[in-house]
């Protein structure tokens, strides 16, 4: 499948936290509402002026807690609990694999979501099918981030404060 919305049929943007990433995801998705896609984007959760947590947001309209502050769990990063089962029911529900799926958006591929194994599964899958992908990835990371990265059919765009305006244009076809 030739992307015909992309420029680079798998591009990733990394960057550091807050720079602007998920909203950069949100502004091409809205660019390309008449493409059939599947994902999810990362919207924090603030309470009392500080984030609290982050909640997953399906592009099928499904929510859920991906991690926060007030979560028991075995995975943590930093001070937030992760909510690895949710989240692999929640990746369920995306039907990311459906053949009508031209462009998979996931946002993104970070510490917290690499604690599931069906993720890292279908994240893999994903790399080595012909679906478009639009991803957000951690600025650092782990080994498969840093071979992910290192793909050659991976185009990786660092978003910063200067350039975030600019970038829808460059991204798109």
């Amino acid at each position: 499948m030739i992307c015909m919305v992309l420029q680079y049929a798998k591009t990733l943007l990394t960057g550091k936290p807050g720079v602007g990433k998920t909203t950069l995801i949100c502004e091409l998705i809205n660019r390309m509402q008449t493409v059939p896609m599947a994902g999810f984007y990362t919207s924090e959760i603030r309470s009392g002026g500080s984030r609290s947590g982050f909640e997953l947001r399906g592009l099928n309209g499904d929510r859920r807690i991906l991690a926060h502050i007030e979560l028991e769990s075995r995975h943590r990063v930093g001070k937030y609990g992760v909510d690895t089962a949710g989240f692999n029911l929640f990746l369920g529900n995306l039907d990311l694999l459906n053949p009508g799926v031209n462009l998979v958006v996931i946002d993104e591929i970070g510490k917290m979501e690499l604690f599931s194994k069906p993720f890292r599964s279908l994240l893999r899958q994903i790399l080595d099918s012909e679906k478009c992908l639009l991803a957000s990835i951690a600025l650092h990371g782990e080994r498969l981030i840093r071979d992910i990265k290192q793909r050659p059919d991976i185009q990786l765009i660092e978003v910063t404060r200067n350039n975030r305006e600019d970038l829808p244009a460059s991204i798109l076809a």
